[in-house]
Order: C-alpha cells, then sequence, then structure tokens
C-alpha cells in the first residue's frame, strides 16, 4: 500500500527468484538466454534448472515459454507439469496463455500461479474473468515495457538516469510489438482487473547485465499495491539490491547470472542479508 507517497507492503522477506526462459530447439525444450529479447542460445534443462535452483534455496520459480504467443501455440504444458513435479517452491508458468481453460490446463499441472502477458494487452477483460475464476493470488500480469524518449500526449514522463525524459511503452509478442500504450498506466490498469501481482520485464535492459531499470521498476512500484517483480538486467547481488533499495520491488528476478553459474541464489541472500535486507 502507499502512505504519505511511500509504497508499505505488508511482508516478512524479500524474494529471490530465478527465471526458466523455455523454447523449444532442435525440437526439444530448452531454458535459454538472449539479449534484448532476441539472439536466444540454449542453456539447459528446464527440470535440472529447477531441482538445482530450489536447492540453492529459490524462494519462488518463474517458468515462461517466451515464443508461445508469437508462435501461435499453447503453453508446453507436459514440460511445465514436470518442472511442478520436481520442485516444491511456488511455481509460475507464463506465455501462450490466452483462455480459462488455458489457465486451468496450467494449473491442473501442478502450477501455483499463471503469467499472462500479451492475451491480457488484445483483451484486458480476460484478467478480470482469470482473477474471478482462480483467485487474484495466482494471476500474474507481465509486462515487458521499452524507454520511448519521443513524448507524446497522455504518458507519464520521467527523468532518466542520464537526465533524459522518456516514457516507457508497453510492448507484446516478446517485445516485438510496440503498442503505444503507457505501461505506468497499464499497470494501474491491471491491479484494477484484478491481478495478485506485476511482473515488469525492461527490454532495453534484458540480457545486457548491467542491471535492472530502477526507473521504470520504481514508477511502477509508486503507483500500485500489488507486489513488482524486478526483472531484466541483473547480473550481480549488488544489482538485485537495488531493486530492493532503490526501486521498492518486492521480488527480484534474476536467469543469467544463476544459469552461467557466476552466484548462487544463496551467494545473493547472502549478500543481502549482509546489506540489511530481510531474506528467507
Amino acid at each position: 500500500m502507499c502512505r504519505d507517497g511511500k509504497r508499505v507492503v505488508m511482508k516478512s522477506y524479500e524474494k529471490v527468484i530465478p527465471c526458466l526462459d523455455v523454447k523449444v530447439v532442435e525440437g526439444v525444450p530448452s531454458v535459454v538466454k538472449g539479449v534484448k529479447f532476441v539472439d536466444l542460445k540454449r542453456q539447459g534443462d528446464p527440470v535440472e534448472f529447477a531441482k538445482r535452483y530450489q536447492d540453492q534455496g529459490a524462494d519462488e520459480l518463474i517458468f515462461l515459454d517466451i515464443t508461445a504467443s508469437h508462435e501461435g501455440r499453447k503453453t508446453m504444458v507436459e514440460v511445465a507439469r514436470k518442472v511442478a513435479e520436481s520442485v516444491d517452491i511456488p511455481f509460475a508458468v507464463g506465455g501462450g496463455i490466452g483462455s480459462i481453460e488455458g489457465i486451468r490446463e496450467i494449473l491442473d499441472a501442478g502450477t501455483d500461479k499463471v503469467g499472462i502477458n500479451t492475451a491480457a494487452v488484445k483483451n484486458p477483460e480476460f484478467v478480470k474473468e482469470a482473477a474471478r475464476a482462480f483467485g487474484s493470488e495466482r494471476i500474474t500480469v507481465a509486462v515487458d515495457a521499452r524507454r520511448n524518449t519521443k513524448i507524446v500526449p497522455g504518458v507519464n514522463v520521467y527523468e532518466m538516469e542520464d537526465g533524459s525524459k522518456a516514457w516507457f511503452e508497453l510492448v507484446i509478442y516478446g517485445g516485438r510489438t510496440p503498442v503505444g500504450i503507457d505501461a505506468i498506466d497499464w499497470c494501474r490498469k491491471m491491479e484494477d482487473y484484478g491481478a495478485g501481482e506485476i511482473l515488469p520485464t525492461s527490454m532495453d535492459r534484458d540480457g545486457t547485465n548491467i542491471g535492472y531499470d530502477l526507473p521504470l521498476t520504481k514508477a511502477i512500484c509508486d503507483a500500485i499495491d500489488i507486489p513488482v517483480i524486478a526483472s531484466g538486467g541483473a547480473s550481480t547481488p549488488q544489482h538485485i539490491l537495488e531493486a530492493f533499495t532503490i526501486a521498492h520491488a518486492d521480488a527480484a528476478l534474476a536467469a543469467g547470472m544463476f544459469h552461467r553459474g557466476e552466484y548462487t541464489v544463496g551467494q545473493v541472500k547472502e549478500y543481502l542479508k549482509a546489506n540489511g535486507i530481510k531474506v528467507r
């Protein structure tokens, strides 16, 4: 909640969440990692990654079938089922989910939450229907956004780190299509429509290893009262610390730094704890 202009979320600890971006590579569902949503390279098996991160102390996992919407197909339900059967921690799945039946199928596969992105932009009422059918706590709205320095009327304009001005534009289909919608206003709308949490990913920072887009994440955290998961660009424990101390996110998602073995989830949590962040 927001009090006197400051966001206050009732929680007991900050969450660290590894992300499994999954794509079919040469016929095999694989964890992949790219830069700014392109140049995707195979990292390994989703089930093995999920087990590894649970053992390292991950609070949750997020599985994103990142090309399902663009390719016009359903999420890889059986892969999601295998991952869900392999871990005990909360597990969310997103990508290509565009119907109540699709959500039910994913939840029946053993997952705890679903992520909705492109389908929400194409039909916002779908989020309302999903929240009514399954409860807001099971509905995560993923928001992909990019900086746009061409200012147009009616958007929320923010100052960037270099002093320039920009607004955050919503993109869909895995970052392929800008839609001219202000991402901050969109997050407010999704909260009103029943989303239980927001997962914003900066297209400008994804895979760059230079840290989260803190102005984007902070703007969303300041605008809404439901939990926000920082995503896109983290490569060090310091970046994750900044998500909590500067942007005031409720959780921090990372992929490449964990996939490459540069840090474990446990090492990140020890760093956070040493810097005054409460972790599980």
